[in-house]
């Protein structure tokens, strides 16, 4: 396996606040990595920085062997449109739309056209049981289904790196544990790199491997001597 994301020495603060203060971490393509750690720990600043959304005050950040910490807005942006998927604990489903618009957002701002991207779209329904739920808006769904929609929708345009941030964190336990499991089939069977941030050691046993944020730094890994 290759190194797919590296931070090198990270340090990011906001105001006199230090979230992150030398980390230090590589991911393995196709690897699922739990970031864990309490709350106010540094991992979901951690995961910002390693998918472009925030920038390090100091240290390197790098996809695929290229430095990325320092790209521009836009750069960061056409990057993280064409190369990450993200799923957040929320889903962030837009409620204007419907599940199936929803899913297939990436793709219609992606250059896709309309019925094509709806068709590829509607195929994401089947695979995480949740067919028939193609005409509902998010308001219409369950917390479990409407997480199911927003997985489609991070993985419908294949990207390379799936970033997740506590994606189980608004979802009964039996509801987590599907999408948890439908995650991890799907980045398998395509090879994602997965990157999972969680307090919760359900969610991180469903990884390759496990670090822990403490202070803003990287500890050993979950079991590690």
């Amino acid at each position: 396996m290759s190194a797919v994301l590296e931070a090198l020495d990270v340090h990011r603060s906001f105001g006199a606040t230090e979230a992150l203060r030398g980390v230090d971490l590589t991911v393995e393509e196709g690897e699922i990595l739990a970031i864990m750690g309490p709350s106010g720990s540094g991992k979901s600043t951690l995961l910002h920085c390693l998918a472009g959304i925030l920038q390090p005050d100091r240290g390197e950040v790098r996809f695929a062997g290229r430095r990325i910490d320092g790209l521009g807005e836009h750069e960061r942006t056409e990057l993280r449109r064409a190369s990450f998927g993200f799923l957040f604990q929320f889903g962030q489903l837009v409620p204007e739309l419907s599940a199936v618009e929803n899913v297939a957002l990436p793709l219609l701002l992606g250059g896709r056209r309309r019925r094509g991207a709806l068709a590829a779209a509607d195929g994401w329904f089947e695979r995480l049981g949740i067919d028939g739920l193609q005409g509902r808006r998010p308001g219409e769904l369950s917390g479990g289904e409407a997480q199911r929609v927003a997985l489609a929708r991070a993985m419908v345009t294949s990207p390379p790196v799936l970033f997740a941030d506590e994606p189980t964190g608004s979802l009964d336990s039996l509801s987590g544990e599907r999408v948890m499991n439908l995650l991890v089939d799907e980045a398998r069977a395509k090879g994602t790199t997965v990157v999972v941030v969680t307090h919760e050691p359900r969610v991180a046993a469903y990884s390759d491997r496990e670090v822990v944020v403490r202070d803003g730094r990287c500890a050993l890994p979950v079991g590690a001597p």
